[in-house]
């Protein structure tokens, strides 16, 4: 069975990255751009990153250019926006496809999955969410206009820490 920690992603710094090093952490996997409406969620992403990285948390940014070209810089002009402007120190990762037929496999495994409560599918917009386990399985899925601070998201962010 495939799960999160199969595959391995360059980093926004070029380096490559295993995501099996987060076996045992819960992820929230997060399609951001650095141009939308819904940017300043960066700033909720980093309150989770910040409040419950310490618990097993990790939140991971894969910055993404196929809506309406929001995210058009360079790797390194994505990192210096996101640190300057919302204090991000949570891991971003290299431009990927979320959606056709570029699609990253790690976004492919991700939409192909059954979750609440937003099903299977391709992703509709930048900050898409997607919660993993400890296990590497998607626990949940929120839609991007969903912000970091939900409730519903927060409950089962607690709930896959404390499987």
């Amino acid at each position: 069975m495939t799960t999160l920690h199969d595959f391995t992603l360059p980093s926004i710094d070029g380096q490559d990255r295993s995501l099996k090093d987060l076996e045992g952490q819960v992820a929230l996997v997060v399609n951001v751009a650095s141009r939308c409406g819904l940017t300043p969620q960066y700033e909720g992403l980093q309150h989770l990153h910040e409040e419950y990285g310490s618990r097993g948390l990790a939140v991971l940014g894969f910055p993404c250019n196929q809506f309406k070209g929001q995210e058009p810089g360079t790797e390194a002009e994505i990192q210096t926006f996101c640190s300057s402007t919302y204090g991000v120190t949570f891991p971003l990762f290299a431009k990927v496809e979320v959606n056709g037929r570029g699609r990253h496999p790690l976004f492919a495994w991700l939409t192909s999955q059954s979750t609440e409560p937003e099903g299977a599918g391709d992703v509709q917009w930048n900050f898409g969410k997607f919660l993993v386990g400890k296990d590497g399985a998607v626990r949940a899925r929120f839609e991007p206009t969903v912000p970091p601070d939900d409730a519903a998201l927060v409950a089962a962010i607690e709930r896959a820490l404390s499987e």
